[in-house]
């Protein structure tokens, strides 16, 4: 029984600690084990002492696993039978095996304890699922790593930004149905829904269906649309099971990002073939979502090569007026794609993925709105050593948009960006880039409005550099970078931070920031004609410019229990040159054209706190303080508090086949200034069958 239960901890161990460029190596005998240890040292890698009295180590009956991870810090590991060694060594290890899979080395630390308690005991017990694994402490949830600050991997406690991270498996747990309700978890954002697919999203004010000041990434890929600079959420999708995270910062992230990450950065990454092998089948329905249905396989095509293909489609109902009428807003939409990864040898990986859509949105009195559109996407990433690596990442996005009787859009993008990743004397970390986009774009005009030139190609031209270095120790660290962007409307733009890092302790961390960003101008703040033909009543501003943002942030992290913890981040912003609409002609009230005659200054506060109560109930709460006054032009925003409150819950029982109950409390309430005036509370009940050595099984929500 002992030797059973052991071998089924191997397997487990082996899923989830095999994954981005990790290696998991299983020795056949203790002599083996110390060859891998010894070539480990060698080099250098920082590894477990596994010499401790009774861990087992030389052991015939025993395998050995060695594993790769980026730090170790878990005081447990006597009686392990685990090598350690940094990430990214995979062209440096030797295999044995030749198996190289996915993982984190949030999971590598919760194995470690999780093999802790399981060597050492004499008396058989039965093996969590694998969802068990990917169950994360609060300890876990501060030393898993983020790459959106710095483009490089650092533990989320240590991020200089305001940052939170939304699992995969947090996704789950709440039931979201499509990528903007998952954004809700994340008390940061101002998520707003408007219509039956129409979506508000941004992060620190200025929220609107066409909020332009947050950048959007998809696996690397920029989801900007330069006909307003922002986001049309109604095509922005994906197969929810597939996402492995989504980070998400509020704040500049332009020196790394470029123009228009001004408010926040959203970024979401999925996971690799590697982990979505085998099949999933995915249903839903309700009152607003009629139907949903899924499916994804995943395969191998050689040793080194793995795939996954998907498939999705659903329905929703039109949302419901105030007066109880239906709004003629239903719609629905069908994707499909696949993704690619390669491991073409020991130091390169090749990712490949792709995606098509099409879809149809009702609207009042005329045909539906047509939605389409196709991207692909390729991605070569070579390990130079342990603290340097380089990618160059080429991509096409192709939509198309047609709204009868309005305008039609075809857009089509090509982007090339390269970035190299080093370590230089004294612990400077530094990374530098390159970036290289053209956008196509054609206007079907109408008598409505027009974009004129209806036929328009634009190019961007983007360098950044940021070096980070210790300042006499590794707990006070300087992040100083610049971006300089060259566009068609406004030529080169300068994008510097300065970001400056302490930590007090391990559980503490205080930092803060200074950075400039810049918002530039879009089809509709140059190129916009209302109506369609003269004379027009709005029309783009043929001098128009980039909106500036001047930023500081100062922000605090701290983990006073083991169950708790804590994130402050305050902020003041300036802002010049925001869009207004101005008279072109101060005695004629026609026509009005788009200027940059507005100032703001923003300043607020983010607070979230995470509780886990017990093992299987977690509470977590945000608040966000904003005030937002508008100096010239025409409007004047209010002042807007935002709560958040979430209390989730999990009770699991799994034998061969487990059952899964998943209840989530949600409260969310905004308004002016002082007063809340508006809330909101749902409950979400998850059911789910899994089988535990294998993808999960089709899932029901109700």
């Amino acid at each position: 029984m002992r030797r059973r239960t052991w071998s089924r901890i191997r397997q487990l161990a082996r899923r989830f600690l095999e994954e981005d460029a990790y290696q998991v190596i299983e020795a056949e005998s203790g002599a083996e084990a110390l060859r891998v240890l010894e070539e480990a040292a060698r080099m250098d890698c920082p590894i477990a002492d596994l010499s401790m009295p009774g861990c087992g180590l030389l052991s015939k009956n025993q395998s050995i696993l060695a594993v790769t991870s980026s730090t170790l810090e878990s005081a447990r590991v006597e009686r392990i039978p685990l090598a350690i060694s940094s990430p990214r060594m995979t062209g440096e290890i030797p295999r044995t095996t030749g198996a190289s899979w996915p993982a984190t080395p949030l999971l590598a630390g919760f194995v470690l304890i999780f093999f802790a308690g399981h060597a050492s005991s004499q008396t058989p017990q039965n093996v969590p699922p694998p969802s068990d694994l990917k169950r994360l402490s609060l300890d876990e949830l501060q030393a898993i790593e983020v790459t959106s600050v710095s483009k490089r991997p650092e533990k989320l406690s240590a991020a200089a930004s305001s940052i939170q991270v939304i699992t995969g498996d947090d996704i789950r747990r709440a039931g979201a149905t499509s990528l903007p309700e998952a954004l809700r978890l994340a008390s940061n954002l101002q998520v707003a829904q408007v219509g039956s697919q129409g979506w508000a999203i941004t992060a620190r004010g200025f929220n609107n269906t066409s909020a332009n000041k947050l950048l959007v990434l998809v696996d690397g890929r920029a989801v900007y649309t330069p006909l307003h600079a922002g986001v049309f959420w109604d095509v922005q999708d994906t197969l929810l099971e597939d996402i492995d995270r989504i980070e998400v910062i509020s704040g500049p992230g332009a020196t790394l990002w470029g123009g228009n990450a001004v408010n926040g950065v959203i970024n979401v990454s999925t996971k690799s073939a590697k982990d979505s092998q085998g099949v999933l089948i995915t249903g839903s329905g309700g009152s607003e979502l009629r139907g949903a249905g899924g499916m994804r396989y995943g395969g191998k095509v050689g040793a080194n090569v793995q795939f996954r293909a998907y498939s999705k489609y659903f329905g929703r109902d039109s949302s419901a007026l105030p007066i109880g009428q239906q709004a003629t807003d239903d719609w629905n939409m069908g994707q499909g794609g696949f993704r690619l990864d390669w491991d073409a040898s020991q130091v390169d990986h090749v990712t490949v993925q792709s995606d098509v859509y099409d879809g149809r949105i009702a609207q009042p009195g005329t045909n539906h709105i047509a939605v389409s559109g196709d991207n692909v996407l390729g991605r070569w990433l070579h390990t130079l050593s342990k603290d340097s690596n380089l990618s160059l990442q080429l991509y096409y996005d192709k939509t198309h948009r047609n709204i009868p009787a309005t305008f039609v859009e075809d857009l089509q993008t090509y982007d090339a960006d390269f970035e190299h990743r080093f370590r230089m004397a004294a612990g400077h970390n530094v990374v530098w880039g390159l970036g290289y986009r053209v956008s196509n774009d054609d206007e079907g005009n109408s008598a409505v409005l027009s974009f004129l030139p209806a036929h328009l190609s634009r190019r961007w031209l983007s360098g950044f550099v940021e070096d980070e270095v210790p300042l006499g120790t590794d707990r006070l660290r300087l992040t100083l970078g610049t971006k300089i962007e060259h566009n068609d409307y406004t030529g080169f733009e300068f994008q510097p931070s300065g970001r400056l890092t302490w930590k007090m302790s391990k559980l503490q961390t205080v930092w803060t920031a200074i950075s400039r960003a810049v918002r530039t101008p879009s089809r509709i703040d140059a190129e916009f004609y209302f109506p369609g033909s003269p004379p027009f009543m709005l029309a783009g501003g043929p001098e128009f410019v980039s909106e500036e943002l001047l930023a500081y942030e100062l922000g605090y992290r701290v983990q006073p229990d083991p169950r708790l913890s804590l994130s402050l981040a305050g902020f003041y912003n300036d802002y010049d040159r925001i869009r207004s609409r101005e008279r072109a002609n101060p005695s004629s009230p026609i026509p009005v054209v788009f200027a940059n005659g507005q100032k703001a200054e923003s300043y607020g506060v983010e607070v979230t706190i995470d509780y886990r109560l017990t093992d299987w109930w977690r509470l977590r709460a945000g608040y966000t303080e904003l005030q937002l006054p508008l100096l010239g032009g025409d409007a004047t925003l209010p002042a807007i508090r935002k709560l958040d409150i979430s209390v989730a819950g999990r009770v699991e029982h799994y034998n061969d086949v487990g059952t899964t109950t998943n209840p989530k409390l949600g409260l969310t309430t905004s308004g002016r200034a002082p007063s809340l005036d508006a809330a909101k509370a749902q409950f979400l009940m998850n059911w789910q069958k899994c089988r535990t050595d294998s993808t999960p099984a089709p899932r029901a929500s109700t």
